[in-house]
């Protein structure tokens, strides 16, 4: 799980880079720093900046919303047995891939430099990409975790480091996803400086990365013969990874 989280942290960091430089300068998974964004537009009558928050906020929304919906589908019907990451999990981000894929469609589309109505287009897409893994993270159950907002994260880590007898619960969790976000940052913001086409590739390779560890985890699962029976928690060391 920690590789899961620090590669969903990657694509949120080379996410964020990607539409602050290329995407009317606001954010697609950290919608505190938009809201905050939205009132400086306010300030500052920029009709420019607030409709890009706006966009990337409604976008952002949709994909939560999107993910609860497709997330409770796939709970009702009952699909796949128990493994890594549950069924429901899987199918959203699946569909955070697809739009992730499409997002790099558009992008190569517009030649790396999107405008106008493109842009806004582009912009709604990978917010809502980036709602949806929100969503589906918050169902993983890690521990003090996120993949797209940091802050409570790095608060409980230097928290539980200065806090005196007390142990860091998930330490290399936590570390390692703080490190994802910076290097999914570094180097998108090194590709949109030297090869801006290729930028889709780090979202999208880092959402195969978690799909495939995924997959790799639960082969064992589905190849034992008792695979229908076993809930999720008794496949899993206890206390998690």
């Amino acid at each position: 799980m920690t590789a899961i989280a620090i590669a969903l942290t990657f694509a949120s960091g080379a996410a964020d880079v990607t539409s602050f430089t290329r995407l009317g300068d606001v954010f697609t998974s950290v919608m505190t720093g938009n809201i905050v964004l939205w009132g400086l537009a306010v300030a500052r009558g920029s009709l420019t900046l607030f409709s890009h928050t706006a966009v990337s906020i409604a976008g952002y929304i949709t994909g939560v919303a999107a993910a609860t919906l497709i997330a409770h589908r796939v709970k009702t019907i009952g699909i796949g047995p128990a493994a890594l990451l549950d069924a429901h999990v899987i199918w959203v981000l699946r569909t955070e891939l697809t739009l992730l894929a499409g997002f790099g469609v558009g992008w190569e589309v517009s030649g790396a430099t999107p405008a106008g109505w493109a842009q806004f287009c582009l912009l709604a897409t990978l917010a809502a990409a980036m709602g949806m893994q929100s969503a589906a993270v918050n169902d993983m159950g890690l521990a003090q975790v996120s993949t797209t907002f940091l802050t409570g994260t790095l608060t409980g880590l230097v928290s539980s480091l200065v806090s005196p007898g007390k142990t860091t619960p998930h330490r290399l969790r936590r570390y390692g996803v703080l490190a994802g976000l910076a290097a999914g940052a570094s180097l998108g913001g090194l590709l949109v400086a030297t090869v801006p086409d290729a930028v889709p590739a780090l979202p999208l390779a880092a959402l195969i990365t978690t799909l495939f560890l995924a997959a790799r985890a639960a082969a064992p699962a589905a190849a034992s013969p008792d695979a229908g029976t076993e809930d999720r928690g008794s496949s899993l060391p206890a206390g998690g990874t």
